[in-house]
């Protein structure tokens, strides 16, 4: 228990980012963190206008632009969800070629880098796994509206998906739910998204908490802030995981194992997920 005192923000438009993080830089806050990769150019500015104050950003790495490595007071946390990914695109590839059909999919968001190391790895390690699986990959250009993501999930599913990959939010709330009408599997994504039911095959868990605990350690004892740089969070110090495998899935032992072998080699360093796709996949 850190005993800190804090407060949360929410932005209702892109213009709240700056003028908050100023007001809550202002009230004295040891340390501010951003939520996502799309406060970045707002996370710069007001970090220049407040050096002595820290922050954090999520999802980015701030030794690229705009930061460049030179904002000493901005620290990164940054997630390698290509790898957990890399895993859940072999497993929901197997189960797919269970059921007679080569075809999977994935729900992003919006189309930025956070989104798109979820879906590289997916279809890397579907297409390791079990050879010409064909991934579909759609965007709803959203993360809250549930309506679009069900949107594109349907299509995807008419298109003869097995496996739906919610990689948008709580609007791909709306994919997995299309894939539960559907009788087919969803995956989830950032939490363990098992509670919603045993058509959740397993998902693709990235522990925020634990980037955001540490950030606010550093911050507080004035030990291990990387002003500048960037924590790392991987399969190697459990940063990112696979959730609970459905019971109902009733995996193979070889799935399993096969499974466990490329996530040794991923933590080894001899196995390295793709973390960005290819321009119109």
């Amino acid at each position: 228990m850190l005993k800190v005192q804090y407060r949360a923000v929410e932005s209702r438009s892109a213009g709240d980012y700056l003028p908050n993080m100023a007001s809550l830089a202002r009230s004295g806050f040891n340390i501010v963190i951003s939520a996502g990769f799309l406060l970045a150019d707002a996370t710069k500015a007001v970090a220049g206008q407040f050096p002595s104050t820290k922050f954090a950003i999520t999802d980015y790495d701030v030794k690229g632009a705009p930061f460049n490595g030179q904002v000493p007071n901005v620290e990164g946390l940054t997630y390698a969800t290509q790898q957990n990914s890399y895993l859940v695109g072999c497993l929901a590839a197997h189960v797919a070629a269970r059921q007679g059909k080569k075809n999977i999919s994935v729900v992003g968001g919006v189309k930025i880098p956070p989104v798109d190391t979820f879906l590289a790895g997916y279809k890397a390690g579907a297409e390791k796994c079990v050879p010409g699986t064909t991934v579909q990959i759609g965007y709803s250009q959203d993360f809250i509206d549930q309506a679009k993501c069900k949107s594109v999930a349907q299509n995807q599913l008419d298109a003869g998906s097995q496996v739906v990959f919610n990689v948008a939010g709580p609007c791909g709330l709306g994919a997995l739910d299309a894939a539960k009408e559907a009788g087919k599997w969803g995956v989830g994504v950032d939490v363990d998204q098992s509670f919603l039911g045993t058509y959740i095959l397993t998902s693709a868990v990235k522990r925020v908490d634990v980037g955001i605990f540490l950030a606010v350690k550093g911050a507080k004892t004035g030990k291990g802030f990387k002003g500048g740089s960037n924590l790392v969070f991987n399969l190697k110090n459990k940063g990112v995981s696979l959730g609970k495998f459905s019971p109902k899935a009733h995996l193979k032992r070889a799935w399993l194992t096969q499974i466990a072998q490329l996530k040794a080699q991923i933590i080894s360093g001899k196995l390295k997920p793709p973390t960005s796709v290819s321009p119109g996949a």
